[in-house]
């Protein structure tokens, strides 16, 4: 099965770059860490056919401000629901929101974030 945090992460560049947000989004917090980035998280997920993957994705963003925090949240949300398609060479079947945005302060950086749940359906590829 595809990397469908590799999958997201790189859709999500190119998008967010291609709507005037040049933001990184990235599978680990940066070091150091920029004022404004996505990171996108595997937390589990299932097979959904022998051919197909249902990863659950939490995606996080932080801003300067809650506004800024919950504004990226909004676009990257917008952005995923219209993923579906050929991304990287996977295709993306469908994109669920299972938990809607949340304010999710950072307690380690004080950072603004805000943060959702989705399920990735994605076929897999050839052995």
């Amino acid at each position: 099965m595809p990397d469908a945090v590799a999958v997201v992460t790189g859709y999500l560049r190119e998008a967010l770059a291609a709507a005037g947000e040049p933001v990184p989004a990235v599978s680990r917090i940066p070091s150091p860490r920029p004022k404004r980035f996505v990171r996108v998280e595997r937390l589990g997920g299932t097979r959904q056919t022998v051919v197909s993957d249902r990863a659950r994705l939490d995606v996080h963003t932080w801003a300067e401000t809650e506004a800024a925090a919950y504004d990226l949240c909004a676009l990257v949300r917008g952005l995923l629901g219209v993923i579906p398609g050929v991304r990287g060479g996977v295709t993306v079947y469908t994109v669920t929101e299972v938990g809607g945005p949340q304010w999710l302060p950072d307690s380690e950086s004080g950072q603004a974030r805000y943060a959702y749940a989705v399920e990735i359906h994605m076929r897999g590829r050839v052995l």
